[in-house]
């Protein structure tokens, strides 16, 4: 059993801190067995106060770090977000050497301040909530702080922007254990989006304000639909009834990227999930995914994840008896990730 330790600093905010129990405590194998064991700790085992009108109390103290195999630190008041100096009293700097060496360390949002004063991401690419990126590499000079991305996996220590971008984090790491079924089995028990590139942009800066759904959506549900085919621009405006022009203004705005990339990313979604969870034969999943030919997926493929279509089959189709899980995987895309960090955050 991984055993997954969160701790819980004084003002640590509370919406943060309950991702990894509820993603990590989803997950299940083929059987509905646990995959992890998560554990929540303090610094001495008592209550502390959050960032919002409670405090929460833990089972554990410090000593529980020195048993994990993965250690969360979520953001807190102690986590440098109100600190100019960001510094580690000397309780935490006694809790955070408890962590035995190989174990797996995340930051979520400002937890990357305390790893950074720890001398944990010393020369390594790293991020956190984009408005707090310009006051973590000036107060770490030694850090490669990339403020635009939703996370960055550096394999041993990874970090993540802010508040739901720790649910992406968390659903990478699970990817990156276990592969996309169990994955996207917990992103769907717990209602939530099942994957989102490490590389993609933290925020908009400015959003469209109007409450009704998506203009394009519409587009994208009909494009998803005929993914297996050659779509053009002007095909998906006129779902929304869009000159060509307005259509990929309005989409570039929504999604922050062009529906050209979108639809590429799409294509990969959907050739990894045939991968994975069929044995159709290389070049009828690259037909599937709208490729057309096997040669096109492997060139795709490689971009996305720095592998070759087989090499992606041998390393996740494999992984877990499909039997138990499939019944489960509706027809979504899904998608996987070595455990690296070359393609996350581009």
């Amino acid at each position: 059993m991984h055993r997954v330790v969160v701790l819980a600093l004084p003002g640590v905010l509370p919406f943060e801190l309950a991702i990894p129990a509820r993603l990590f405590g989803a997950a299940r194998d083929a059987e509905g067995g646990p995959l992890y064991a998560v554990a929540t700790c303090t610094l001495d085992g008592r209550p502390v106060p959050t960032a919002a009108d409670y405090a929460i109390a833990v089972d554990h103290g410090a000593r529980a770090l020195g048993g994990a195999d993965t250690v969360v630190i979520p953001p807190s008041d102690e986590g440098g977000a109100g600190s100019e100096e960001a510094p580690l009293g000397p309780e935490l700097r006694d809790a955070l050497a408890l962590i035995r060496t190989g174990a797996r360390v995340m930051g979520i949002c400002t937890g990357s301040f305390v790893l950074a004063a720890a001398g944990l991401l010393d020369g390594r690419a790293v991020t956190t909530h984009w408005r707090e990126a310009d006051r973590l590499q000036r107060l770490y000079p030694l850090l490669k702080v990339n403020p635009e991305v939703l996370f960055i996996d550096g394999g041993d220590v990874l970090t993540s922007a802010g508040v739901a971008a720790g649910i992406d984090l968390c659903l990478h790491v699970i990817r990156r254990d276990h592969g996309s079924l169990v994955a996207n089995d917990v992103a769907r028990t717990c209602v939530v989006p099942p994957w989102r590139d490490g590389g993609q942009a933290q925020y908009i800066r400015y959003p469209n304000p109007q409450p009704s759904p998506a203009p394009t959506a519409q587009a994208r549900v009909w494009a998803l639909e005929h993914l297996d085919r050659p779509i053009t621009l002007a095909e998906m405006a006129a779902q929304v009834r869009m000159s060509v022009r307005t259509f990929t203004r309005r989409f570039r705005d929504e999604l922050g990227a062009s529906p050209g990339q979108w639809l590429t990313q799409q294509r990969v979604e959907r050739a990894r999930h045939l991968l994975e969870s069929s044995d159709l034969p290389i070049d009828r999943v690259a037909e599937q995914a709208g490729f057309g030919t096997s040669a096109s997926l492997r060139q795709h493929l490689l971009a996305a994840a720095g592998v070759s279509p087989q090499a992606y089959r041998h390393t996740f189709h494999t992984r877990w008896p499909l039997d138990g899980l499939r019944d489960r995987e509706s027809a979504g895309p899904a998608d996987a990730q070595r455990p690296d960090q070359r393609r996350i955050a581009r």
